[in-house]
């Protein structure tokens, strides 16, 4: 079987990115004809060796998701080790393509939402880039969070049709 590595990527790994990686390993796991292997960083190295925002977890929890997770920081090594690193907002997409060792290397990145299909027609270098922003819930109350995992789902479900066609028949 063949192996997909999927890296997710927001400014501390501990809120957006590891919410999206509980989705993006679950929901993997039914996929067929190919192996999603799924991990997450993020781009400052302030919480690196901690776990994840409480409420981040509770809410992936909290809708079924099962997923245990690390803060580790993104390096220039995570781009060969992935065949797609996926963002939530523009300060990580410009600071993973600012570390890019090659332009081939750099078209891994994507921003997660641009795969949602409410929101694929959106170029990610127009004005409209912020529309495919997921935002950072950071201390905020609970309901935040809960938006931000039905982006992250909607997005996700959208990055799986994409990579695995037979997956929505």
């Amino acid at each position: 079987m063949a192996s997909l590595h999927v890296a997710m990527v927001c400014l501390g790994n501990i809120c957006r990115s590891p919410m999206a990686a509980a989705v993006l390993a679950s929901k993997a796991r039914s996929t067929t004809g190919i192996e999603i292997i799924v991990s997450s960083s993020g781009t400052s190295g302030w919480h690196v060796g901690q776990g994840p925002h409480p409420t981040s977890k509770k809410v992936w929890e909290k809708a079924g998701y099962v997923h245990h997770h690390e803060v580790s920081q993104f390096k220039v090594n995570d781009f060969f080790v992935n065949d797609y690193i996926l963002v939530m907002d523009s300060s990580n997409f410009e600071n993973v393509i600012s570390i890019a060792p090659s332009q081939e290397e750099a078209k891994k990145v994507f921003y997660l939402r641009s795969f949602d299909p409410e929101l694929q027609e959106i170029d990610p270098l127009s004005s409209q880039y912020h529309q495919l922003e997921v935002p950072d819930p950071y201390n905020q109350p609970e309901g935040a969070y809960e938006k931000v995992l039905k982006m992250i789902e909607s997005a996700v479900d959208g990055f799986i049709d994409t990579i695995t066609p037979a997956h929505g028949a």
